[in-house]
């Protein structure tokens, strides 16, 4: 991120030379996850999904990135012809992403260290604490949060404050004509994210996959049966990956992220 906070792009540089190389790192490294994903192991299952949205030339957001487990996937399914811009907050977890992409060589995929909610500004991101070490993936913005819902089982956290900015104003800044699909993974703050994505959901009308579970978003005040609705009416319908894309109604109590698709 550059000095005055505003997004950077750190992966334009990753990789040097032609892309053949890094292209085929990024292919091998899509099968080995997708091979996890198929044993049930920590990959998610919906990786198996995402060449049915997207493919070369097409342009991604992984929010809330974490390591990269999305991003590298979706850099290999939109090519170097295409671009994936992975937003992640935290230090840890962003200096690991860079780490991996700068290694793969993915000069298509493009860091942003901050995080996406309604409104610019900066903010206190939590991070909870197990025997000492930061779990990176319930790390959460306070702001908007009631309490600190499921992170209550946790001994403590650690305080991170970072820059916050609305998707749209992401969108705006990178000059992004297009975007195919936006995966987040934002701990309950959802509504936040599609309150400050008014104006990309309109014009580009991506593919939404997001994680949506009732433990994480009534800390923010919204049950997850709520933000399914608000999201549906916005002209989305939803689906879950089970072998294949299925439509669903309505909240699954045996799944929790949910492809919404124009």
């Amino acid at each position: 991120m550059s000095i005055d906070g505003r997004p950077s792009s750190e992966g334009r540089s990753a990789s040097a030379g032609t892309p053949e190389g890094p292209a085929r790192r990024a292919r091998a490294v899509h099968r080995v996850l997708a091979a996890a994903a198929r044993r049930g192991s920590v990959v998610e299952k919906e990786i198996l999904g995402l060449p049915e949205l997207v493919g070369p030339g097409d342009v991604c957001l992984d929010v809330g990135a974490e390591f990269g487990l999305y991003t590298h996937v979706l850099a290999d399914l939109v090519g170097p012809t295409g671009a994936v811009h992975a937003v992640e907050p935290q230090r840890g977890a962003h200096r690991a992403l860079g780490l991996g992409v700068r290694a793969a060589g993915l000069g298509w995929v493009h860091l942003h260290r901050l995080a996406l909610g309604a409104a610019p500004g900066r903010e206190a991101l939590s991070v909870p604490l197990r025997r000492g070490l930061p779990v990176h993936g319930r790390a959460y913005l306070t702001a908007g949060a009631r309490d600190a819902g499921p992170n209550r089982e946790f001994g403590g956290h650690r305080l991170e404050t970072v820059v916050v900015e609305t998707l749209d104003g992401l969108v705006a800044d990178l000059g992004l004509r297009r975007v195919a699909l936006i995966k987040a993974d934002v701990e309950g703050a959802e509504g936040a994210l599609v309150d400050g994505a008014a104006a990309t959901l309109a014009a580009h009308r991506p593919h939404l996959l997001l994680e949506i579970e009732d433990r994480h978003t009534r800390k923010y005040g919204i049950a997850a049966a709520d933000l399914f609705t608000r999201l549906t009416g916005l002209g989305y319908h939803a689906s879950v990956w089970a072998g294949a894309w299925r439509p669903v109604r309505g909240i699954v109590d045996t799944e929790r992220n949910y492809l919404f698709s124009p």
